[in-house]
C-alpha cells in the first residue's frame, strides 16, 4: 500500500455466517480491507459491520467461478460452521484449480472437562443407542437434518431455531422452540429444567458464543452427545481470529 489509509490491490472474499466471520469482517473493514463477506442463504449475517454483503449461495461450480471473475476476487478466506463441510470442500477446490488463495478458519473443537458427561459420535444414526427410553432430547444441531435421528422413537425431541419457519416438525414425537442467540448459562439451565431434558445433543463447532448450553449441561449432570466434525478439507488452515488476520496481511 502507499499512503496511510490506502486500500490494499486485492478484494478479499470472506465466506462467514458464523460469529467468528462477523468478527473478522468487523476487523477487516477497520483496517480498511477491500473485502466482500458472504454468507449461505438462511444464515444469519450477524451484527452490522461496515463492509460489503451478499446473501444466497452462487448457483453452482459454474456460479461460483463467474462471481469470481466479476468481483476481481483474489483470495478467499472461508470463515463458515465447521460443518458446513460441502462449502468448504468445493471452495478450497476451485479455489486451487483457478489459483486463487485460500484459507480455512477452523477454530478449536470443544473437549470435555471434569464434570462433564460426553459421549462422542460420528454420525447423528449412534445417538439412539445411548438415549434411554422415553427421555426427553435437546437436538441443538439445527433444522437441517432432523430427519437422521429418526431412530429416536419413544423419546421426546425439541428443536431450537432462530426464525419460525413453515412446515411441521419432521419427527413424531417432538417440537421446535424459538430462541436468539447469544444464550446466557443461566438462561440455557432455566430452559432445560422447564424442559425437564435428559439429553443434549451438539455438534462439535467450538468457539465461546455457544459454549453456555454446554456449562449448563454440566452443572445438571446432563448426558452430552457429541457429534464428531467432518475433516477439513486438505488447505491451509488457521485457528483463530488473528491468524486470519495474518494471513489476509501476508496476501
Amino acid at each position: 500500500m502507499s499512503g496511510q489509509g490506502a486500500k490494499p490491490l486485492m478484494t478479499l472474499l470472506l465466506l462467514g455466517g458464523t460469529g467468528t466471520a462477523t468478527e473478522i469482517a468487523a476487523r477487516l473493514a477497520r483496517s480498511g480491507h477491500d473485502a466482500l463477506c458472504s454468507v449461505a442463504g438462511g444464515a444469519r449475517l450477524g451484527r452490522t459491520v461496515d463492509l460489503p454483503q451478499r446473501e444466497g449461495g452462487f448457483g453452482g461450480e459454474a456460479g461460483f467461478r463467474a462471481f469470481v471473475k466479476e468481483r476481481g476476487i483474489r483470495a478467499v478466506l472461508d470463515a463458515t460452521h465447521p460443518f458446513a463441510s460441502r462449502i468448504s470442500e468445493r471452495s478450497a477446490r476451485l479455489c486451487a484449480e483457478m489459483g486463487l488463495p485460500y484459507c480455512l478458519v477452523w477454530r478449536p473443537e470443544w473437549v470435555p472437562e471434569p464434570g462433564d458427561r460426553w459421549i462422542f459420535l460420528d454420525q447423528p444414526e449412534e445417538a439412539a443407542a445411548h438415549v434411554p427410553p422415553a427421555a426427553v432430547v435437546f437436538l441443538a444441531t439445527g433444522r437441517a437434518g432432523l430427519e437422521r435421528f429418526s431412530d429416536l422413537r419413544g423419546r421426546y425431541l425439541y428443536c431450537r431455531q432462530i426464525q419460525p419457519k413453515e412446515g411441521d416438525f419432521p419427527l413424531p414425537d417432538g417440537e421446535f422452540i424459538l430462541g436468539t442467540p447469544p444464550f446466557t448459562v443461566e438462561e440455557e439451565v432455566a430452559l432445560f429444567r422447564a424442559l425437564r431434558v435428559d439429553v443434549l445433543v451438539v455438534r462439535n463447532a467450538g468457539g465461546e458464543g455457544s459454549r453456555s448450553k454446554l456449562l449448563a449441561a454440566r452443572q445438571l449432570g446432563l448426558l452430552v452427545l457429541m457429534l464428531n466434525r467432518p475433516p477439513p478439507p486438505d488447505a491451509p488452515l488457521v485457528g483463530s481470529v488473528e491468524a486470519a488476520l495474518d494471513w489476509v496481511a501476508q496476501l
